[in-house]
């Protein structure tokens, strides 16, 4: 007989909602100031709570950081497991692009670690981290393999090729000056961008 889960309780319950907040909070401030600008001060204030408080969550910038990013990959593998397996694999591929650029127009998504070294290097000493890297990579790569079986992909583009330009489009400065210049949707960004990623720009 399996034994329904032990409920929360209430002050359990308080400290991941403020470690929700703190994800959130830290993926702004990401955006906004960048990984080096961003200090464990500007989290607590955003957030509304004492430092010292901050740090019963996380130990450092480093954790923090690669907690977000942690939580990232999981929503991304979310979105990949909403994807209909009926679909073909390409049609897959270029959904999970899509979800992709939907966040970051959206706001949710800041385009790291691309951009910070210091966060890079954080990132590749962190096993929870790069354990979700390369559990979502070899799925990536699993819909590459069965893309090409089904003839859909360019025979000479060799599959780690495929799979870095995916990841390259969601960290693409394109979006940004495509948003700012405020002549397109954010719906007509997407839709180019994966236009453009999976068919090309030629006629």
């Amino acid at each position: 007989m399996n034994l329904p889960p032990p409920r929360k309780s209430f002050r359990e319950t308080q400290f991941e909602l403020r470690e929700e907040a703190i994800l959130d909070a830290t993926n702004r401030l990401l955006g906004d100031k960048g990984y080096e600008a961003m200090s464990m001060d500007d989290i607590a204030a955003e957030v509304g709570i004492a430092k010292g408080s901050l740090y019963k969550h996380f130990e450092s910038k480093e954790a923090l950081a690669a907690a977000v990013m942690v939580r990232l990959l999981d929503q991304t593998r979310a979105a990949l497991d909403a994807l209909s397996p009926e679909r073909p694999a390409i049609e897959r591929l270029e959904g999970l692009l899509r979800w992709t650029l939907s966040q970051r127009l959206s706001g949710s998504v800041p385009h790291l670690p691309s951009t910070s070294p210091a966060l890079q290097h954080s990132l590749l000493t962190n096993r929870g981290y790069m354990d979700a890297l390369l559990g979502l990579s070899e799925r990536i790569g699993e819909m590459i393999q069965e893309a090409r079986a089904a003839g859909s992909l360019r025979a000479t583009l060799r599959d780690e090729f495929v799979l870095y330009t995916l990841y390259a489009r969601t960290c693409d400065p394109t979006l940004e000056f495509l948003k700012a210049g405020g002549s397109m949707s954010d719906a007509e960004i997407v839709e180019q961008m994966v236009s453009a990623c999976f068919r090309g720009l030629a006629a």
